[in-house]
């Protein structure tokens, strides 16, 4: 597919996208997805670096069947771990980060140090790393809930911290007790 530089540095499609908006658990989500029908992009309202409205394409509540119903799995507990077609958009190092989010277990955490370590990457990654999760923009399927402060402290969700502490405890990464 093609693309042209986007104004983050990363990339953009040049073809069309289209979305769709489901309820959640978690409030609306809005997928959005390539011409080819990879997803590229699942954000929450309110969502800190959610695009604008224009450039998730024309709306189509038909598109992302396989999508919506592996998130109605992974919702009813079912489903742990997500195999579709992704297309994220970003630079090199965020597409990196990303791809190592998703070697996450359902069910735990990990930290930005461990995380950016697991990559390869020295211990003074960590910020950077910790920087590139927060745009992922593929969220709950690209698992950046899923990465804790060093003290195991829910930090940096761009969806929120709820959220976060929701997703996790849905998880069993943390008691009920912790929420």
């Amino acid at each position: 597919m093609s693309t042209r530089p986007a104004a983050s540095g990363g990339t953009t499609p040049a073809g069309p996208r289209w979305h769709r908006v489901i309820d959640s658990p978690l409030g609306p989500i809005t997928l959005v997805l390539e011409a080819d029908g990879r997803l590229s992009g699942l954000y929450l309202e309110g969502q800190r670096y959610r695009p604008v409205a224009s450039d998730f394409g024309a709306r189509d509540d038909r598109v992302a069947g396989d999508v919506v119903a592996q998130l109605d799995e992974y919702f009813a507990g079912s489903r742990t771990r997500f195999d579709l077609g992704l297309a994220p958009h970003g630079t090199a190092f965020q597409r990196r980060v990303w791809q190592g989010l998703t070697a996450i277990p359902c069910g735990s955490t990990t930290t930005y140090g461990a995380l950016a370590a697991s990559l390869g990457m020295g211990a003074g990654c960590g910020r950077a790393v910790g920087a590139a999760v927060g745009r992922n923009p593929i969220s709950i399927v690209v698992p950046c809930h899923r990465v804790v402060g060093r003290d195991g402290s829910l930090t940096g969700y761009s969806g929120g911290l709820d959220r976060k502490r929701w997703l996790l405890r849905h998880e069993g990464a943390i008691p009920d007790a912790a929420a």
